[in-house]
């Protein structure tokens, strides 16, 4: 069993107070209160415990090895189809994540919007939609702001209040990161069509805070974990604490395969193989499942037994449905003057004067609009870009052509809505196996109207935007059927209905008392496109809620 040399040792047949499966950007926070609050905690983490001297600006490997993902040619297969009425196939993944202490906040973009009211009450403000899942969160938008600025200081953010940002309780710790050719060009196109740009808020330090150092401006951040600890991980922010309060021991190259419970009905075991294939099982008093929107419902539709045969808290019949990916969409510029969009952190401004479309339009979506290199400040990607803007695609004029292409492009990327429909889910594959003998992660996609008519509307605001920059060259493109996603959203979705969700507004099972969820699973609505900043925020308010409710003697 692979285990941090720092952490505490429970045995597997002691309860320990709480057993949390992830370590990412929810159960990294969960794991650090829990355990600073005095309860004893072991974390399951499917990955290694990787430190800011094993990250490497390795293009091939990480971008196109998976290096830091849980890659299906790894043993880990998933099958894709459209509709329920379509075999799925093994393909490339659908659902992309990090199998690393941190999760994916080891290496994200940084990007964190803050949701706003109207997002947590938008079905009732503008009704519902036919076909679909969209209602009202059961929380609102004051009760997460407390957490919401948890995240800005002990995540530790960078960013200045925006002009359309919701009310906040204290402002950003670090002022914003300088801004790069590619945000000024973004500022001076929205200044020129009548819209407002303004600093991107960022997981990313622009000074030094929390013992952590600024940003060196290296360049390759989008995917890349950081060298210098500069980004706001839950591996180097929350996972120390974590380790230093005594009572969380963190267990790495384990996979969790059930979820066991007792004769009254409570979760009291949890159920892994270690790296070595031995199979283990932590007992426990309570769990909590922080494991992805992916794998956190495939876990409960492997837990069914003869008491809960549809699944683990699958009462109702939702763990995972309305599977949400958010939209996307980019337009490319070509320049004469060079841009240089490659070098520092991917975005330092955003547009967001689309976060709600006008019903007028005839369809339901919003966003923002952020400035980045084309290719991820890849060379790689760039080079496999091939003759882009009919330039050549082999010899002398081929080099030439990609050294242009690299050094005088941007492009101006939407992240939008993505609406909840049952259609859309995570399942079990009744055929295909991963290495561990589990049946595949089966996704089932295929994106509402209004959600492709969403993206469509920003790619030709963008692409507006790059004409008032000045590029002389153009093309754009928006994810129609999207082909891969990092962003795993809404498969246990909270609510105070039992039939119509999986968890509480406490994020507890509404069937299982001492089991909770908090990921990207929870969440009711996909956000604008960039979800952490709120997965995190909602992972502070339920260790929180949990510690209430422990305290209480109700867990």
């Amino acid at each position: 069993m692979a285990e941090d040399s720092n952490s505490v040792k429970y045995s597997t047949s002691e309860d320990v107070d709480f057993v949390i499966v992830g370590s990412g950007s929810a159960g990294g926070i969960i794991a650090k209160e829990l355990s600073t609050a005095g309860y004893s905690v072991v974390v399951l983490e499917q990955g290694p415990h990787l430190k800011a001297a094993d990250f490497t600006h390795d293009e091939w490997g990480v971008k196109y090895n998976f290096d830091l993902e849980w890659d299906w040619r790894k043993g880990h297969p998933q099958t894709r189809r459209q509709t329920e009425d379509e075999e799925a196939v093994v393909g490339d993944s659908s659902l992309r994540y990090a199998h690393n202490v941190g999760g994916g906040s080891v290496h994200f973009s940084g990007n964190f919007w803050r949701l706003r009211e109207i997002d947590f009450m938008e079905a009732s403000v503008r009704g519902p939609i036919a076909g679909t899942n969209f209602v009202d969160w059961p929380i609102t938008y004051a009760e997460l702001e407390p957490y919401y600025t948890k995240v800005d200081w002990e995540i530790g953010l960078s960013g200045l209040q925006g002009p359309w940002d919701p009310p906040r309780s204290r402002d950003y710790p670090c002022a914003p990161m300088p801004v790069k050719s590619s945000g000024v060009l973004l500022e001076r196109a929205a200044k020129k069509l009548g819209y407002t740009a303004y600093p991107a808020p960022v997981a990313i330090l622009s000074e030094p805070h929390n013992d952590r150092p600024a940003c060196i401006h290296c360049g390759l951040c989008n995917g890349y974990g950081c060298e210098v600890n500069a980004k706001s991980s839950t591996m180097v922010t929350m996972i120390p604490l974590a380790l230093a309060s005594g009572n969380c021991e963190l267990r790495t190259g384990c996979t969790v395969s059930k979820i066991n419970v007792d004769e009254s009905g409570r979760a009291n075991e949890v159920v892994y193989w270690e790296q070595d294939g031995t199979e283990s099982a932590q007992r426990c008093k309570a769990v909590v499942l922080s494991a992805n929107g992916a794998e956190t419902p495939r876990l409960l539709l492997l837990s069914e037994s003869a008491r809960h045969p549809d699944g683990l808290a699958n009462s109702s019949g939702m763990v995972g449905k309305n599977l949400m990916f958010n939209g996307y969409s980019q337009a490319i510029g070509l320049f004469d003057e060079p841009v240089h969009a490659y070098k520092s952190i991917p975005a330092t401004r955003v547009v967001h004067d689309f976060w709600e479309l006008d019903e007028s339009l005839g369809f339901y979506g919003g966003g923002g609009i952020d400035s980045r290199h084309p290719f991820g400040g890849n060379l790689i990607s760039t080079a496999l870009s091939g003759g882009m803007f009919g330039g050549a695609n082999w010899g002398a004029d081929y080099k030439e052509s990609l050294q242009h292409l690299f050094t005088h492009s941007c492009s101006f990327d939407g992240h939008t809505t993505s609406l909840p429909l049952s259609t859309n889910n995570v399942t079990l594959d009744p055929t295909v196996k991963d290495v561990w003998g589990r049946p595949a992660i089966r996704v089932t996609y295929n994106e509402h109207p209004d959600d492709l008519a969403t993206m469509k509307f920003f790619l030709d605001r963008s692409l507006e935007l790059m004409d008032a920059a000045g590029a002389t060259q153009m093309d754009g493109f928006y994810d129609e059927n999207s082909p891969w996603t990092q962003h795993l959203l809404g498969t246990c979705r909270m609510g105070n209905d039992p039939e119509t969700s999986v968890v509480d507004r406490y994020n507890r099972s509404h069937d299982i008392p001492n089991l909770f969820m908090c990921d990207g699973s929870s969440m009711v609505s996909s956000s604008r496109g960039q979800p952490t900043i709120t997965i995190m925020a909602l992972a502070f308010r339920a260790a929180d809620l949990i510690i209430q409710s422990a305290r209480r003697g109700e867990i």
